[in-house]
């Protein structure tokens, strides 16, 4: 169905594909994985139109295409989901999902009552149900994901590129996911996957393909290889404990307390503490309050009720900046939205929050910004061309390692972590749990929170569960189980 042979694709300094050869057929499912900074989402985008090739063939169905823009390639049937939804904020659900082909009536009018019951059929067969009159800035990002996909959904579709689409869904939703592209894999569509959650690409793919430094490495059948190899083929080595050890903690003196926080809405009642050179998970289904509670307490969102404090002093009149004063760094869930400046260099995204670090009488000093970010694009390994590369340039991966050391700078006492490795390569979250574990060896406090168990029980010293805005247990390392946290997290009691 697709086809292409020998694309090479360079950005000013950067070789970002070198001569790789990928294709897919009708009816089948292909995973695509490799690092941050493989060249996944260059091929992507030139299969998608964004991106025309420097060197070689596109050809679809047998015919070589050159894309003009991503509206030829929509055109020819290839519907492309971003792992960045591209959704407009201000328009209704329908009017998002039927945009380019709404339903016209009398005089070319759009239709609106036809529009909307065609999205909620699309909603409906990914088992959502979003009233499709709302206006998607008010959707959580889960449900942001979802409406992007049955977009993909509603048009006449020959090959389907779904990049990281279980990053913001969990538990139900990834199940009825699955479900559509085995439906759509059964009527001939071919389907690209790609995804840093390796057990998702064993259980949905026929073959996978494995791109390195912008190159091809291999493709082969997934009955074919075992986790260890793929991940080695990925990072050009071996891997051998994922998390790194522990220390025992006895007695930790409490950093971080909050107590019966609520925001009238989403949290009702929490109340919960880190300790010193702890990390602390909190797991929970999507929708259970998880990240609105990580951001009262850092003063991102309005709270109703409840205290936080830290090393017992009251945080008072609570928002970010006198959580960074007191001490505390949050890295987002939502990079792009509310964590970096996407229009700034990757010197002004570290640096912003500690200006004070970097200052002489009230003026920046370049020359110190230069050296900070010089140093920490080292220790993050953190590829760009330049300390002022504009960071919405970067690779997610990048991006995320932009902000990782933004935080890592700016915090003394307690940092937030939500979904810390989400859209992030096996090789890059290796880093993340390295640095995550040494910092809690600072005595650093560690909030973590996560929509994979496998990562909250790998990285914990103990575990938090939420459910519909309550925590409904507490799970010390001895008995921090996917089962047990499972079990919590969908209104069970454990024995």
């Amino acid at each position: 169905m697709l086809d292409l042979r020998a694309i090479s694709k360079s950005f000013p300094g950067v070789l970002s594909l070198d001569e790789v050869d990928f294709s897919v057929r009708a009816g089948e499912v292909r995973a695509l994985v490799g690092e941050n900074g493989a060249g996944k989402s260059t091929l992507i985008k030139i299969i998608g139109g964004v991106y025309r090739p420097d060197k070689g063939k596109v050809l679809l169905a047998g015919r070589e295409v050159r894309w003009r823009s991503p509206l030829d390639a929509w055109t020819a049937g290839i519907q492309v989901v971003f792992q960045e939804l591209t959704l407009f904020p201000d328009l209704t659900v329908a009017e998002n999902i039927l945009l380019g082909q709404e339903p016209r009536g009398f005089l070319g009018r759009i239709d609106y009552g036809s529009m909307e019951r065609l999205a909620v059929s699309a909603l409906e067969r990914l088992g959502m149900p979003i009233d499709v009159s709302r206006y998607v800035r008010g959707l959580s990002v889960a449900e942001q994901q979802m409406v992007e996909i049955a977009r993909a959904l509603v048009r006449k579709t020959k090959v389907l590129v779904l990049d990281e689409p279980t990053a913001v869904i969990a538990g139900q939703d990834v199940s009825r996911l699955f479900a559509i592209v085995r439906s759509l894999r059964a009527e001939g569509v071919a389907v690209i996957f790609i995804s840093h959650r390796l057990e998702e690409v064993f259980e949905i793919a026929d073959t996978v393909t494995v791109l390195k430094d912008g190159r091809h490495v291999t493709t082969a059948p997934v009955t074919s290889i075992d986790r260890k190899t793929l991940v080695s083929l990925m990072v050009g080595r071996d891997i051998a404990d994922i998390f790194p050890p522990a220390p025992k903690l006895v007695d930790a003196v409490p950093v971080l307390r909050v107590e019966d926080l609520a925001d009238g809405s989403r949290v009702h009642g929490v109340t919960f503490h880190v300790g010193e050179g702890e990390i602390v998970g909190i797991a929970g289904l999507v929708g259970s309050g998880r990240t609105e509670l990580a951001h009262l307490v850092y003063g991102s969102r309005p709270a109703i009720r409840g205290r936080v404090s830290l090393d017992g002093r009251y945080i008072e009149n609570r928002q970010p900046k006198t959580s960074i004063q007191a001490g505390i760094g949050f890295l987002t869930e939502d990079r792009k939205a509310e964590g970096l400046f996407l229009q700034l260099g990757v010197d002004a995204n570290i640096t912003a929050p500690r200006l004070d670090r970097i200052s002489h009488s009230g003026m920046i000093s370049h020359k110190a910004e230069s050296l900070v970010t010089r140093e920490a694009m080292a220790d993050f390994g953190i590829v760009a061309p330049y300390a002022q590369t504009i960071v919405a340039g970067l690779s997610g991966g990048n991006q995320q390692k932009v902000l990782l050391a933004r935080w890592v700078r700016a915090c003394r006492r307690l940092l937030i972590l939500d979904e810390p490795t989400r859209g992030v390569d096996v090789g890059a979250k290796l880093e993340i749990y390295r640095l995550t574990r040494s910092l809690s060896a600072r005595g650093i406090a560690v909030l973590v929170i996560s929509s994979e168990l496998p990562e909250i029980i790998g990285l914990s010293d103990r575990a938090y569960v939420m459910r519909e805005g309550r925590l409904v247990g507490e799970l010390a390392r001895s008995n921090l189980t996917e089962e047990a946290a499972m079990t919590l997290m969908t209104g069970g009691m454990l024995a």
